[in-house]
């Protein structure tokens, strides 16, 4: 129970709310349904992740992570959810806002995965489209950067429908599978005009609040609109 304690923080129970998914920080309950959907999603997910350690999938190694979590949300550096669908709170995935910079730069990294029996579904795109407006109405963020593996069809069709822009190719970018591989950048810019409106309102226009107490959500507001806080 130390250990749940310690980790029941305003970050940790962070909430946005989505078209069809909902976004939360890990917790130490989302362990059995992390692992198993992980296990399930091996073959699927290894081709495009780093190496899985030995103790990738064990409980010690989960709240492991959540510890590193627990840190970069303090310190404002990365912004981890795991992604649920909407309609019956089952684990879909991940996606993280990584490598938070301020300063001049006001930037981060996407990351996401999507366990392999709800790929293809639209839920990432749901979920990294309002991870986005978070990153730019909540964190004032001017910037979102990608990466991509070339030969990552799925990914770089989901980038470019949510309005990423390619900017290039970064070569030995990152150690995937075990090899240095290429990677394509793409970035969005909260002045970007959203590829899909959403009542007129483009994505980096969309205002919000991301209260960090239990039970409360973010949901986004349309401009000229008072933001509000939701208790379920």
């Amino acid at each position: 129970m130390s250990f749940l304690r310690g980790l029941a923080s305003p970050e940790t129970t962070r909430s946005l709310t989505g078209e069809s998914v909902h976004l939360r920080a890990p917790l130490p309950q989302d362990y059995a349904a992390w692992a198993a959907l992980r296990a399930q999603s091996r073959t699927f997910l290894q081709p495009w992740e780093p190496l899985w350690a030995r103790d990738e999938l064990t409980r010690s190694a989960f709240r492991r992570r959540l510890r590193r979590y627990q840190r970069e949300m303090r310190a404002d550096k990365a912004y981890p959810f795991f992604v649920f669908r909407a309609e019956d709170d089952v684990l879909l995935g991940g996606a993280t806002l990584s490598n938070v910079r301020r300063g001049v730069a006001q930037t981060c990294s996407l990351g996401y995965w999507m366990g392999a029996p709800f790929a293809g579904q639209g839920y990432m795109s749901a979920a990294v489209r309002t991870l986005l407006t978070f990153a730019f109405a909540e964190l004032r963020l001017h910037r979102v950067e990608a990466a991509c593996l070339p030969h990552n069809a799925a990914s770089r069709r989901l980038l470019e429908k949510l309005g990423f822009q390619a900017e290039g190719c970064a070569r030995r970018y990152l150690r995937i599978a075990g090899e240095w591989q290429d990677h394509l950048l793409f970035a969005r810019l909260s002045s970007d005009p959203d590829v899909r409106r959403e009542g007129g309102a483009d994505i980096h226009e969309v205002r919000g609040t991301a209260t960090a107490g239990d039970d409360t959500v973010w949901r986004p507001e349309l401009p000229g609109a008072p933001a509000r806080n939701e208790t379920l």
